[in-house]
This record gives C-alpha cells, sequence and structure tokens, in this order.
C-alpha cells in the first residue's frame, strides 16, 4: 500500500537532488570542482537546451560557496531585469560570481561593460566564476568578446538530460525523493505525453502526485491519465 508523505513539491537544488546522466556527467563533475573551495579552477560556463540542469547546478554552486544568507547574492539570472549601476550592486560583497541566462543578456553596452569589469575583479581575484546560457560561448549574441575568449580559457560543458534513458533517471529520482513507487507504465506514459525539457517532466510528476496526495489514491496508469487531462483542462 502507498503510504503518503507532506513532501515540499520543489527539490533542493544542491549536488545531491542533481540526477547524473551520460549527457551531464562532465558538467557535474565541473561543477563540484568550481563548488570546491580547495580546488584551483576557477572558471567554468555551462550550455545546453532549457530544462537540462544548468540551473541546477549554477545554483549548486552558489548554495556551496556562499553563506546561507547571502546565497542570492551570488547568483543571478540575466532573466532579471538590471541596470548596469545595479548588477555591480548585486555582487559587490559577494564571494562568487554565477550568472545565468546569459543567451538573454540585453544588447546594452553598459551592461555588457559592468559584466566585463564584474568577471575581470572576480577572476584576477581568484574568486569563482560560473556561468550558463543556452549557447556556446561564441554564439552568445550580446557578450563583450573580450568575455567570449575568457570563457574558453576555464571549463566548458555542455548539459543534456533530453534523452529517454536520462528523463526516466529524473523521474525515478524525483519518485525516491518522494518516498513513492511510480508503476514502469506510469513512467512510460509521463516520459510519451510530457515535453523532453526536464523542467516539463518534473511538472507533469509534480501534478500527479499532488493528485495522488489530494485524492489519496496510489499512482497508477488511470491517475497518470486523469492528471494530464485536468492539467490540459479536459473533463475526466
Amino acid at each position: 500500500m502507498q503510504q503518503f508523505f507532506d513532501f515540499p513539491m520543489k527539490p533542493a537544488f544542491n549536488f545531491d537532488s542533481f540526477v547524473a546522466c551520460d549527457g551531464n556527467a562532465a558538467a557535474l563533475q565541473f561543477a563540484r570542482r568550481i563548488a570546491d573551495p580547495s580546488d584551483a579552477e576557477n572558471l567554468l560556463y555551462l550550455h545546453g537546451p532549457a530544462g537540462s540542469g544548468k540551473t541546477h547546478l549554477l545554483q549548486s554552486i552558489a548554495s556551496s560557496l556562499c553563506p546561507a544568507a547571502a546565497e542570492t547574492a551570488c547568483y543571478l539570472s540575466c532573466r532579471e531585469s538590471l541596470s548596469a549601476r545595479e548588477l555591480v550592486a548585486r555582487f559587490c560583497d559577494a564571494s562568487a560570481l554565477v550568472v545565468d541566462d546569459l543567451h538573454l543578456l540585453p544588447d546594452e553596452a553598459a551592461l555588457r561593460a559592468a559584466l566585463w569589469q564584474l568577471f575581470n575583479d572576480f577572476y584576477s581575484s581568484g574568486r569563482k566564476v560560473a556561468l550558463a546560457g543556452l549557447l556556446p560561448p561564441r554564439e552568445l549574441p550580446h557578450l563583450d568578446d573580450h568575455l567570449v575568449s575568457r570563457l574558453l580559457w576555464g571549463l566548458v560543458a555542455r548539459v543534456d538530460a533530453t534523452d529517454d534513458h536520462s528523463r526516466r533517471m529524473i523521474l525515478k529520482k524525483i519518485a525516491d525523493d518522494r518516498q513513492v513507487r511510480v508503476p514502469d507504465d506510469v513512467v512510460d506514459y509521463i516520459l510519451m505525453t510530457a515535453s523532453r525539457e526536464v523542467g516539463a517532466l518534473i511538472a507533469a510528476f509534480e501534478a500527479l502526485f499532488r493528485l495522488s496526495m489530494a485524492e489519496q489514491r496510489r499512482i497508477t496508469l488511470p491517475l497518470a491519465r486523469q492528471s494530464r487531462e485536468q492539467s490540459r483542462g479536459v473533463a475526466p
């Protein structure tokens, strides 16, 4: 009989909760090196499709290097709207420079210059720098050319967990974290119906898990179909 527990719906972004697979093994190894204060390597750039785990690894690095109270000061996504002055102020007391979604950096000269200066300050002082974006360094659209060249000096890894084997491992890991059993036919159904992005895969499982908890029912294929129908706004 399936037991029900009250677990948080969003697992913590740390290395223990990251699911290693063939498509992200090098990225995970490099991220652990950057997160290790005793390792002399201090520059990492990750790239790969959306939902592949780049943000998970960057936030794992930030949580490892920065005190809990200052963790958010170490991490920035370029999805946020900041001026050049605000960008510099954000990292003025940070112990690491961790910047996500570099492909979304606005086409503004002042921002490019501010990020280049921050990079130089951190890199030259030996502090850790970890950056990520959808594209390889040379394909990033609005980055200073000098910064593109410098990124290639450090560790660079592609992160891609969109193959079915990796996605299956991720589902199994999430189910283990929730301490619930998910039958193979349910895993196959989620893999078949969910987007290939890892974020969408996790969202599909979490919707199913919430429905299972709310109705106090075991996770089965009929329940998985009901969950999908509800998420699409279709009456069961």
